[in-house]
């Protein structure tokens, strides 16, 4: 490794070279040269501030400006002052209302505690029929041992609440 690199000093060729172990400082993915890039994002994100910082102060002067000044600036009609207290609050309220509709959309979708899918996924494994050989023929089966384990399955939940929770009092 150079003397340049080590001391964290940039090659003149540092963007040619890919990312690895030995220049870990490489960009990923590579910027496009400049004669390619486009100004138009950064023109564009300008005038949307500019432009904000412009409406906000004319909002901010129409609020507060006593009526004499506003008129002698020129302005002949302009809306009613409670409106400066009346967006602001609507606005709220509206965005207020827009975290209570999705909470109130999540709640209206969650299954109940007695419903199935509540307690079981969307994939089951079921047991297999009496003959796995009539309904589901499996080629591997006749090359099982007789102590083999056998193949994993969901339980149903009666039969869970039946062995756990028996009305004779009983475990097994």
């Amino acid at each position: 490794m150079s003397e340049a690199k080590l001391h964290g000093e940039a090659s003149s060729n540092s963007e040619d070279e890919p990312t690895s172990p030995v220049s870990p400082l490489a960009r990923f993915p590579p910027l496009p040269s400049l004669e390619s890039r486009s100004l138009a994002p950064e023109f564009y994100g300008f005038v949307a501030w500019a432009v904000t910082y412009l409406l906000f102060v004319l909002y901010v002067l129409w609020a507060i400006l006593p009526d004499e000044w506003i008129i002698w600036l020129g302005v002949t009609w302009y809306p009613n002052r409670e409106w400066a207290l009346l967006v602001p609050a609507w606005t709220i309220i509206a965005v207020l209302l827009t975290y209570f509709s999705y909470f109130s959309m999540a709640i209206r979708g969650t299954p109940t505690f007695s419903e199935n899918c509540t307690y079981t996924g969307t994939i089951q494994f079921k047991p297999r029929a009496q003959y796995p050989d009539v309904c589901w023929p499996n080629p591997y089966l006749k090359y099982a041992r007789l102590d083999a384990i056998p193949e994993a399955y969901d339980l149903p939940i009666g039969l869970v609440n039946r062995v756990l929770y028996d009305s004779n009092g009983s475990t097994t």
